[in-house]
């Protein structure tokens, strides 16, 4: 490769310094995920011409109406980790249990949790939407696998990343040691690293949330984004910038590169839950990537990756991005009284 070239996914967790500290059992299974989303990238820039556009008129186990793209996305993932060495076992979003991996090649010591297509309400409107997924060692062999196995804090994972399939199909990866983001050469078929060593800064003037659902936000998740809302006039002395995507791979995303906040939290009108997203495969593996790009995230009262599971689709509050904004939450959240 001549100087200067940009190095292949491959090559970067086959490097000496990667595999002394990851092994190269984790980097040939992140490479079974990376060969996954390239059909996924595939099938959603072709959209309707591959018929994939629409609801599948079923539901998962959350109640949410799956797109015909969650299924086929689902499906890709099972068939690309199923019939490899490098995994025990995996749960999904799309799936009501984990399922254990037997086949004749072999069992790995990995289990992967995976949002398939996260975003899938932009799949209609040709808007971004990608793959999450964070990858945790396995206890058992597969044949002894229950879905107690997968239920492990944040702190366990041993790589997380997502791809978000936008104008171009991004890769976000960490394994312990910073965060690296590489791009798909669609005349190649390899992602190759584009941006290195990403940080997110300690503080922003851009806060990603949905509006629409203000009324519902305690009144610590109300205040702050009053305060943001209030600009330079108010309490913040400075403007902010409000982007929302609808996809939490894009926002995360646009975090990491321009730093940011991103907040999902609990809602009053669901009150016995604890939020929207999901522990094990959203909100734990975005959690492990910014804090590793020097973020922060919680739950407003609690580091999201020190949460013990006691299920597989298990809700969280999610507030995410750059650190200092994150704490302000936090201290606001702190500061309230508690509820009667």
């Amino acid at each position: 490769m001549t100087t200067g070239a940009p190095i292949g996914l491959k090559r970067f967790l086959l490097d000496d310094s990667h595999t002394q500290s990851i092994g190269s059992g984790l980097a040939s299974a992140i490479d079974d995920l990376a060969q996954a989303s390239r059909k996924i990238a595939h099938l959603v820039g072709r959209g309707s011409l591959a018929g994939m556009h629409g609801s599948a008129g079923s539901e998962n186990i959350q109640g949410e109406t799956q797109k015909k793209l969650d299924i086929v996305s689902n499906d890709v993932l099972l068939e690309a980790t199923t019939w490899s060495e490098h995994w025990s076992g995996l749960a999904s979003e799309e799936m009501d249990n984990a399922v254990a991996i037997r086949n004749t090649i072999g069992q790995g010591g990995w289990l992967c949790v995976f949002d398939p297509l996260d975003g899938s309400s932009n799949i209609d409107i040709n808007g971004s939407v990608g793959t999450i997924f964070s990858i945790l060692p396995s206890p058992k062999k597969a044949d002894e696998l229950t879905d107690a196995d997968f239920l492990q804090p944040g702190t366990n994972q041993a790589a997380a990343g997502f791809m978000l399939y936008g104008p171009a199909t991004v890769l976000v990866l960490t394994t312990g040691d910073g965060v690296n983001a590489f791009t798909l050469d669609t005349g190649t078929g390899e992602y190759l690293l584009t941006a290195p060593d990403l940080i997110v800064p300690g503080d922003t003037r851009e806060f990603a949330v949905n509006m629409s659902n203000r009324r519902y936000w305690s009144a610590p998740i109300q205040r702050y984004i009053d305060e943001c809302i209030a600009g330079r006039s108010g309490p913040r002395g400075f403007d902010f910038s409000m982007r929302y995507a609808g996809s939490m791979v894009a926002d995360l995303y646009r975090l990491l590169i321009n730093s940011g906040i991103f907040l999902y939290p609990w809602e009053s009108r669901d009150p016995d839950r604890a939020g929207k997203l999901r522990l094990l495969y959203e909100a734990n593996p975005m959690s492990f990537i910014v804090e590793q790009a020097g973020g922060a995230a919680s739950t407003g009262t609690q580091r999201i990756m020190d949460i013990q599971p006691n299920n597989l689709h298990q809700r969280c509050p999610v507030i995410i991005g750059s650190k200092n904004e994150v704490e302000r939450v936090e201290r606001l959240c702190a500061e309230a009284e508690p509820a009667s």
